[in-house]
């Protein structure tokens, strides 16, 4: 059984089968998780027709027919599913609302690629989602498989209290996901070196000669520790070198990986890795991120 009990699927109005819901179906496929397919239809002219009420109200009817169409495929293959058509002008206040009333453990949705003014002007909806999410969050990229098989497992060395804990929540989250999806699990860590610096009181940031090298050399000797107490193999162990964002991006080109399982409690960690860093990793083709929020 998944450690996933109900799956909260959010399309948009689109119509389509994308790769969320193939992953997610997936998922309650392999463990008998529920699935509740959610369609959020914005209230504010979405497509510039709002103006035009029976053009709504085709908009609507055209996804109630799509999602009865969807529901019938799915419990086909015998998935127990329930739908919802929403029309609001909050979709993140709505996601939630939804989350807390049907008890989901797990918001499933695809990633919106804004554009970079787009941006700089109003916070994404999937970055919205990832902090303010009481569950963790599954946004999905593009898909090779249905069902995750290479699982890496990102970790910050975090060397006590909730960092450290958080650690040991992300790998345990990507250990019971591969053993549901018969994967493989990664771990990976970024050593950013040139982050690390002693203050020099009133004179700014200074390093001291060898420094960099003795935080790289400490941090991977915690980072075999790490791997060694959770019997991951050396050959799926990657120590990856330079500024996270540079770093991360590329390891998803070259790797493969189906998923990064990753932890954000901590609100200076999201801004730095969820919102500078998995904005850029979600651009990466076949990256998709799982977000956990405390225990799994």
């Amino acid at each position: 059984m998944s450690q996933f009990k109900r799956l909260l699927i959010m399309l948009g109005p689109q119509m389509r089968y994308t790769p969320a819901l193939q992953r997610a179906a997936a998922l309650a496929e392999s463990s008998g998780a529920l699935l509740d397919i959610n369609v959020f239809v914005d209230d504010v002219d979405t497509f510039g027709l709002m103006g035009d009420g029976r053009e709504r109200e085709r908009l609507l009817a055209d996804n109630r027919q799509w999602l009865a169409d969807a529901t019938e495929q799915l419990r086909t293959a015998g998935l127990d599913v329930s739908t919802e058509l929403l029309l609001t002008r909050d979709p993140l206040g709505s996601a939630i609302e939804r989350i807390e009333q049907l008890g989901c453990d797990l918001l499933v949705k695809d990633v919106q690629h804004e554009p970079v003014l787009k941006r700089l002007l109003v916070t994404p909806l999937d970055w919205q989602l990832l902090k303010d999410s009481p569950v963790a969050v599954h946004l999905v990229s593009d898909i090779r498989l249905p069902l995750p098989r290479q699982i890496a497992a990102a970790v910050d060395l975090n060397s006590h209290g909730a960092g450290e804990h958080l650690d040991e929540q992300v790998i345990h989250c990507a250990h019971a996901l591969a053993l549901q999806c018969n994967g493989e699990v990664h771990l990976v860590h970024v050593c950013d070196a040139a982050r690390t610096h002693i203050a020099d009181f009133g004179a700014g940031t200074v390093t001291m000669p060898g420094f960099d090298g003795s935080v790289r050399t400490s941090q991977r000797a915690a980072f075999n520790r790490l791997g060694d107490h959770h019997q991951v193999p050396l050959e799926r162990r990657h120590f990856l070198e330079g500024p996270a964002i540079r770093a991360i991006a590329q390891f998803v080109s070259h790797s493969r990986m189906d998923v990064i399982v990753m932890g954000s409690h901590r609100h200076d960690a999201m801004q730095t890795f969820l919102g500078g860093t998995t904005a850029h990793v979600l651009e990466q083709p076949l990256c998709n991120v799982l977000a956990i929020k405390g225990v799994c």
